[in-house]
């Protein structure tokens, strides 16, 4: 996508586009998408609250589903994160030239019209591509901000997290044994397994498809409870992590991946543990992570 940004004053030009073009019901493959080149303006106005920006790097992550099936309209552009450098800005926080990352549209140029979803990039010596990776893109503020700012952790605790080999989950690990607590982590094969105890520092780990007993192998990893249950999967798997939780225990709620590709989504049964153990739980749009990227070290 590096090829010379058309003149800024030039209020029409082509944009190579990716479309949502078929609904989506479960899981998303190429026959829903297409490529379209179109003729747009994408001018921003002096004082017009928007900015005009080249795409350089996109967000391909998982997440990118649920916005194109709930908040994508079909015949329009997909959207996630991306960066993106700023060729004209109607916003007084913005000027030419400046790097951003947030959300965008899958296309050459956009006219982003809520700026505020966008930050600037001050670390120039970091590689851009990272800011749509594993570490500085969304994954990475979601495990940042779900684990310390949702949860409050303290040295010592125990951890559960689940779908741990994930991009968010091996970070939450990682950010866990860091602060001193006990952690294990839940995945759907052995090599992922291997790779949480003996790369990532995870103090055990379980394949949950060998599993015949979930409940079973909590008690095993957690003979005396769950502190901090960072919840990737939701379904039979929070069910069960909700009968070993402590007294005044905490849960995020990050996502529920078992149940995205469902007809008929499954119900928590054990939902009364929340009340019994005075837990808590939290829920987070990614969105809203915007505003901790400035506290992020």
């Amino acid at each position: 996508m590096e090829k010379e940004s058309p003149d800024a004053s030039v209020e029409v030009m082509s944009n190579k586009q990716v479309i949502y073009r078929e609904e989506v019901q479960y899981s998303l493959t190429e026959t829903h998408l297409e490529v379209r080149t179109s003729s747009e303006r994408l001018k921003a106005d002096k004082d017009s609250g928007t900015i005009s920006v080249k795409n350089l790097y996109l967000a391909c992550d998982s997440y990118n589903l649920n916005l194109i099936k709930y908040f994508t309209p079909l015949g329009s552009p997909i959207h996630g994160y991306g960066v993106a450098r700023v060729l004209e800005s109607g916003h007084p926080n913005f000027k030419t030239g400046d790097l951003v990352w947030g959300i965008t549209r899958w296309e050459e140029y956009s006219l982003i019209t809520a700026p505020d979803t966008c930050v600037k990039i001050e670390h120039s010596d970091v590689p851009l591509s990272s800011y749509t990776g594993r570490l500085l893109g969304m994954p990475g503020m979601t495990a940042y901000a779900g684990f310390f700012e949702v949860c409050s952790p303290k040295k010592g605790e125990t951890v559960f997290i689940s779908a741990a080999a994930g991009a968010v989950g091996q970070l939450v690990g990682q950010f866990t044994k860091l602060l001193g607590c006990y952690v294990v982590g839940s995945a759907s094969s052995k090599e992922k397994v291997d790779l949480l105890k003996n790369k990532f520092g995870f103090d055990d780990a379980f394949n949950y498809k060998e599993e015949l007993d979930l409940d079973a192998a909590l008690k095993r990893c957690f003979p005396g409870g769950i502190d901090i249950y960072f919840d990737n999967v939701g379904g039979k798997m929070l069910d069960a992590v909700l009968l070993y939780m402590k007294l005044h225990g905490q849960i995020t709620v990050c996502g529920m991946i078992s149940q995205y590709n469902l007809k008929q989504h499954e119900g928590v049964h054990n939902l009364m543990n929340l009340v019994l153990k005075r837990g808590s739980d939290g829920r987070f749009p990614g969105v809203q992570l915007l505003s901790s990227l400035p506290e992020v070290p």
